[in-house]
């Protein structure tokens, strides 16, 4: 409700001899006003835009109105799909482009009914939703209070539709509405009988006791909407001039609920559910903006306010969101039905597929191959537990994770860690689920379970889907009768099940559905024939959209002879001999410790001379050794629209990871930053007795370099968006790390993840004593992860002790330095 202002229409209560003095004098005014209108009833017929013949009284605006509502012949009163609910939305002028487009194309695309917005009469219907359903009121404007655009807005609803529409809702542009929940509730009350629904008011402590409200009258606030049957509808209509001048305050919803009261004789609802189910938020403007994972969003059926449109469409993609996760579980209900039948009656599960129920009428009508198949109810049947997936050796049981303030597994190399966050929102999605299970009935019960913690819990997850085990200590609360509170713990075994894959097909980061892939295909063909049949030219296999972009590898190179031939031998085993789209531009300085710069560039002429069709190129450069300043120098030889990939000399990758880095970079939309995987020091995990796997990826053989950002791929328009490298940076490390702190904050998002066909080969790391003291860090910190994992460490020092015993005493010497 509004806040109570000072307004020159806003009277009190006056005592007996007042009111019989008004009474009088209203008489008298009464008797003239009607033989005024019997003396100039002819000309109010002349401008009539009605025809005579229309029952009911109507008002002059529907020559004005603009993609209002139309109703067939047929579409009458009790219709299941159109004609239950009939909203009408209070908007103003200045928010026709942005809040009520908003509200058009959410919620009101998704009504049991339908929808028109009310503004004042000089609205127009805004150039960007050219069919919003807009109705301008004569004689009305956008000022507040808006006590007679509410009134009217009633009474042209009621004159245009009040006898084909069970329900009516007086709606803001800031409520959102959950379409299918309103539904609901209205197919469950009787529609016959006057009803007046919304969240029951009696004004703040501020006010109490200035709104003229008699001790046994309420309003509902208009905010979170509010729900009129026909029946009211028809009681207060031909009374709303009335209403209109006897107002006692500037709140429209408050001389709402008065008429009402009045003229229909009913308050508005006095139920606390109300409070939640038409939901209003004190927020104000910041209320629905963060964290819609709440209890309180999921049981309404209104909330208010929604003042940002692009809050809006988030909050109905939200709610979208929630249908989807219930149709699919009706959907697993419906294959757990089939799988229990299949078996009570002897049917072979496997066989569901091809089955019959009656001669040529197939359990599922659909081919098991359509887009429409239901997917397999042997896997997705399966009956809710705990022992869905049952072990057939001791190498197949899945062991728990325990959870209480941390997470404790068996599967990761730190035993005890912080519970991730996508496991503590679960583990708070379903407590809340859990929590509205149990409150359920709670109004016929008399009694209420509130959450009070977690104690602990266990969790995997398996072929089926992911089981959770809960101890929670609850409050239950009994208010009916002999009133109870008690602590009570309860254990809570949960089985959510996989839904089955969902394939889509993207190119470029856009979904190819089956017109586009259509549309390919006639263009294929109609290269065909446009090339004619004298051609020759028989290779009709169309281009791969992703293979054909060219990946142009960007080399900083200084020195490093034998690994860059290793690298060269690498590249051309993937990408040359098996025609892979590349380009290799080599970045080359020279190295005072190492005269290779020569046989270098012959390394790569040899090459180019080996593969004369493909694109390598070196370019000398000389000075300090920079690798910011390298990468961009080769960024500069490239064409906006190019691909790029930043390689050291020390990584060694595989044809699928080529594969990888053209669909993960997305041109305008996404950066690729691989995680590789770093080898440990051969000679410290292996000791020379056997060769290593390049490819092996386990705990021994190295880590993965989650604090490594120098390996990216990404597009150079999308390089120089976000900024490219700090040159000043000189020498080892840090360009990397600030590059990727300016992607963050860009609006291009980052892709990340581990790929195990990147790897970067193990050698000595040299920190010069010349890097700054960052650089220096960051240096002799990445010399220090790749020595050995931690396994390998302990047993070193398990196996010579005294490893540990000089520790212990170079600690002691530094201690009495110290002192």
């Amino acid at each position: 409700m509004e806040e109570v202002t000072f307004h020159p229409v806003m009277r009190k209560r006056r005592g007996l001899a007042s009111a019989i003095l008004g009474l009088i004098l209203g008489l008298v005014l009464g008797f003239l006003i009607q033989s005024y209108k019997i003396l100039s009833s002819s000309h109010h017929q002349r401008l009539n835009v009605y025809s005579s013949s229309m029952p009911g009284p109507r008002m002059l605006i529907r020559s004005s109105a603009r993609n209002v509502p139309k109703l067939d012949d047929d579409e009458q009163i009790n219709s299941s799909s159109t004609s239950l609910v009939f909203v009408g939305v209070m908007t103003a002028g200045k928010y026709l482009d942005s809040r009520a487009k908003a509200v058009y194309e959410t919620w009101g695309k998704e009504l049991p009914g339908k929808i028109a917005f009310f503004s004042s009469e000089n609205s127009v219907v805004p150039g960007n939703c050219p069919d919003l359903p807009l109705v301008p009121l004569p004689r009305v404007d956008d000022t507040y209070p808006p006590q007679k655009k509410s009134f009217m807005m009633l009474q042209y609803m009621w004159n245009n539709y009040g006898d084909r529409f069970e329900w009516f809702l007086r709606a803001d542009d800031d409520v959102y509405v959950r379409t299918d929940r309103l539904e609901k509730l209205l197919r469950s009350v009787n529609s016959k009988r006057a009803m007046y629904i919304g969240q029951a008011g009696r004004g703040n402590s501020e006010e109490f006791g200035l709104l003229s409200l008699e001790y046994d009258e309420n309003f509902c606030m208009g905010g979170p909407g509010v729900i009129l049957s026909r029946e009211t509808l028809r009681r207060i209509v031909p009374h709303i001039k009335y209403c209109l001048r006897h107002l006692y305050t500037t709140h429209e919803d408050v001389e709402l609920g008065r008429c009402v009261q009045k003229y229909a004789g009913i308050p508005c609802t006095w139920s606390y559910e109300m409070q939640s189910i038409l939901y209003h938020n004190s927020s104000g403007a910041q209320a629905f903006t963060g964290n819609l994972k709440k209890k309180e969003v999921h049981r309404a059926i209104t909330l208010h306010p929604v003042k940002s449109p692009p809050h809006m469409y988030r909050l109905h993609n939200y709610m979208r969101g929630l249908q989807i996760q219930d149709l699919q579980q009706e959907r697993l209900n419906l294959h757990r039905d089939i799988y229990t039948m299949a078996k009570q009656l002897g049917i072979s599960v496997e066989n569901l597929k091809n089955f019959e129920i009656a001669d040529g009428v197939p359990l599922f009508p659909v081919n098991r191959y359509s887009k429409e198949y239901p997917d397999d109810t042997e896997i997705l049947g399966v009956p809710a537990g705990l022992r869905s997936f049952k072990p057939t050796s001791s190498d197949e049981v899945i062991p728990w994770d325990f959870l209480s303030r941390s997470e404790y597994s068996l599967g990761d190399s730190n035993p005890r860690r912080r519970i991730h966050s996508d496991i503590k929102e679960g583990l708070e999605d379903i407590t809340r689920e859990v929590m509205a299970s149990i409150n359920a009935c709670s109004r016929q019960r008399g009694r209420v379970v509130e959450e009070r913690s977690t104690l602990y819990g266990y969790r995997r997850v398996d072929s089926y889907g992911a089981d959770t085990i809960l101890d929670l200590l609850l409050v239950y609360r009994k208010y009916r009768g002999r009133k109870v509170t008690l602590p009570v713990r309860r254990h809570v075994y949960l089985h959510q099940h996989f839904t089955g894959l969902e394939i889509r097909e993207t190119v470029n980061g856009e979904e190819v559905d089956e017109t586009r892939r259509s549309q390919q295909n006639d263009k294929s063909l109609q290269n065909i024939f446009r090339g004619g049949f004298l051609n020759l030219n028989f290779n009709f296999e169309e281009e791969d959209p992703v293979k054909s972009k060219i990946i142009h590898f960007i080399l900083p190179l200084s020195g490093r002879y034998e690994v860059f031939r290793r690298f060269l031998q690498n590249y051309e085993e993937v990408c040359l001999t098996s025609g892979e789209k590349t380009a290799l531009l080599v970045i080359l300085y020279h190295r005072e410790t190492e005269d290779s710069f020569n046989r270098t560039i012959d390394l790569i002429e040899q090459l180019k001379y080996k593969y004369r069709s493909v694109s390598i190129d070196i370019i000398p450069v000389s000075g300090t050794f920079s690798r910011a300043k390298a990468l961009n120098f080769g960024v500069s030889r490239l064409k906006d629209d190019d691909l790029m990939f930043f390689v050291d000399v020390d990584i060694v990758f595989t044809e699928s990871a080529l594969y990888r880095i053209r669909a993960n970079s997305l041109l305008g939309r996404q950066i690729y930053f691989p995680v590789v995987f770093s080898q440990y020091d051969p000679k410290v995990v292996y000791k020379g007795n056997r060769k290593q796997d390049t490819f092996a990826i386990n705990e021994i053989s190295g880590y993965w370099r989650q604090f490594g950002f120098g390996i990216v791929s990404l597009y150079k328009q999308d390089y120089k968006s976000v900024g490219g490298f700090n040159l000043s940076i000189q020498g080892w490390g840090k360009e990397d790390v600030d590059f990727y702190e300016k992607v963050v904050k860009s609006n291009i998002k980052i892709f990340r993840a581990a790929d195990k066909d990147l790897i970067h080969i193990y050698h000595d790391v040299e920190c010069s004593k010349d890097l700054s003291e960052t650089q220096w860090s960051m240096c002799m910190g990445t010399k220090t992860d790749t020595i050995a994992g931690i396994e390998t460490l302990a047993k070193m020092i398990y196996e010579n002790p005294e490893i540990l015993q000089f520790a212990k005493a170079r600690r002691e010497n530094l201690t009495r330095t110290a002192g």
